[in-house]
């Protein structure tokens, strides 16, 4: 625990879970030279097949903030953080947005469009952002790994794919060589040029390279947090 900075651990028998072992139990239990005699087995898990949202309300409802995943057998698969809840719900592409900018779509344009989830090619992608944040990346190549990426939400015009929303999310997937991205696909079912393409090309954005990545700057949001954080401890 020491070496490793993490409090505590999940205890297995032939790789089925069967307690946990905290740091409040070493310091605070009678010493015990294996860790059956310590470990709490009396766990919260989660299968494997539980939705974030559901295991947000278990988390929260039970006061925990790490949960051990178990497969059908009872075999640990993993462990459930509360950092992972927040890196989920971050950047969402929520229903109620795609479908809010699909009738955007159709009240700017006089149009039907369609809509659908599907993997777009990477390399077919045009980016409309000529900015990312190295710490926001960071977070999103994180979700990318641990699969909780939301999907980008692109634009379909004629044989071009616009990048809407999700440039992190895009640009994490290039640089970890993923082919695809997930995606939601307004298909505009003809070819409109879209004042978001006309901004990108007066800024010269065509393509992922063309981005740049800020590297000495944070996130706009997160330094207006830290700046009202200052501000309070000053007591401004």
């Amino acid at each position: 625990m020491k070496e490793s900075h993490h409090n505590s651990y999940p205890v297995v028998d032939n790789e089925r879970l069967v307690g946990m072992v905290t740091a409040f139990d070493i310091v605070a239990k009678d010493w015990q030279d294996e860790v059956s005699g310590i470990m709490s087995t009396k766990l919260v898990v989660a299968n494997e097949n539980l939705s974030i949202n559901d295991a947000s309300r278990v988390m929260f409802r039970k006061g925990i903030s790490r949960m051990p995943v178990v497969d059908e057998k009872g075999v640990l698969v993993g462990i459930i953080t509360n950092t992972d809840m927040v890196r989920s719900h971050i950047e969402r592409s929520t229903p109620n947005k795609v479908d809010y900018f699909k009738t955007t779509m159709e009240q700017l344009y006089g149009i039907k469009t369609t809509l659908k989830r599907m993997d777009v090619p990477t390399n077919k992608l045009r980016p409309t952002q000529d900015r990312v944040y190295a710490d926001e990346l960071e977070g999103r190549s994180y979700e990318l790994k641990m699969g909780l990426a939301e999907p980008a939400i692109v634009v379909k015009t004629g044989d071009r794919w616009i990048l809407v929303d999700g440039h992190h999310r895009a640009v994490a997937s290039k640089q970890l060589g993923c082919e695809t991205v997930d995606s939601y696909v307004v298909d505009l079912g003809q070819d409109i040029k879209l004042g978001m393409e006309k901004t990108a090309d007066k800024a010269g954005i065509k393509e992922f390279e063309d981005i740049k990545i800020i590297d000495d700057d944070k996130h706009p949001l997160i330094a207006i947090t830290e700046s009202i954080q200052d501000s309070e401890s000053h007591g401004e």
